[in-house]
């Protein structure tokens, strides 16, 4: 072959090869970005070395999935496995609460469940007991009558019941206070670790998730809070802090933004507070 066909030649590889690779950069797309929060009365400041992941699918519908996979403890399997009475138990399944303490759960009992529920009734009579709730009917049986004068037990402690009822229904103030005597019964406590433990649960895994099967890229904020990617291939994104979150100041902020990247052109994104997600102050 002579040189000038060798030389022509190569021009037409070098120029197939240079036409693949334009080809190939203007098949993908880029992002760049700038992200700043914004305190409370001061001014913008950038969110400096900061990782952000450029995710296939939004971080919320991340953690809705895991969510779903980890589902919340059963609230009447857990009512069931509490040691109080069946009359409590029943009254917890049918009231949207689990916090016996609350102050406001004076305001959920009505005289019959005080009566009927043997936690409430105690608590109702350890409220008031001393004398300094006047006219409070006195039981007149007494606890060894229950073995050795059952039927006469019975009869005086339902004439106490019926006496007490009419008491609290003429004189309902006197339930205020119920609830300071019932710590010992109170699940709340036992519902909220389970509570906890889920979301530890789902706050580890959704955001492996979301690196292992979501993951397009991520790009580290430089100190003015830029940062960029390249080579993405068109299609629509979001950018996100996962779970953690940046902060200035009183604000924290998370972002989970949807982008649009198109093949040759270059996204660019402004992520601050109009746009992050849970955004809050450490001042409520």
């Amino acid at each position: 072959m002579g040189k000038t066909a060798y030389l022509a030649c190569f021009l037409v590889v070098a120029s197939v090869v240079f036409a693949r690779g334009a080809s190939a950069q203007t098949a993908t797309g880029s992002l760049e970005f700038v992200a700043r929060i914004t305190p409370t009365a001061a001014r913008p400041e950038p969110v400096r070395q900061f990782t952000f992941y450029v995710l296939t699918k939004s971080y919320a519908a991340i953690v809705k999935d895991v969510e779903e996979r980890v589902p919340p403890p059963a609230r009447d399997a857990f009512i069931e496995g509490l040691k109080v009475s069946p009359e409590l138990r029943a009254w917890l399944k049918g009231h949207d609460t689990l916090d016996l303490t609350a102050p406001e759960l004076d305001k959920l009992l009505t005289p019959d469940d005080l009566i009927k529920v043997p936690e409430f009734l105690e608590a109702y009579q350890r409220s008031n007991r001393g004398g300094v709730t006047s006219g409070l009917p006195r039981p007149k049986y007494r606890e060894a009558d229950r073995t050795e004068h059952p039927e006469k037990y019975e009869k005086l402690r339902q004439e106490y019941l019926s006496a007490l009822m009419k008491f609290i229904r003429a004189h309902p103030e006197t339930v205020s206070g119920v609830e300071l005597e019932l710590d010992v019964v109170n699940p709340q406590k036992k519902w909220a670790a389970l509570l906890s433990e889920r979301r530890k649960k789902v706050g580890h895994t959704a955001p492996d998730l979301a690196q292992i099967k979501f993951l397009a890229a991520k790009a580290d904020t430089d100190l003015e809070g830029h940062g960029s990617v390249s080579g993405l291939a068109p299609g629509d994104y979001w950018i996100s802090s996962l779970n953690l979150e940046a902060e200035a100041g009183d604000i924290r902020a998370h972002w989970d933004v949807p982008i649009t990247v198109e093949a040759g052109q270059t996204t660019r994104v402004e992520l601050s507070n109009l746009n992050s997600t849970e955004a809050s102050g450490s001042n409520p």
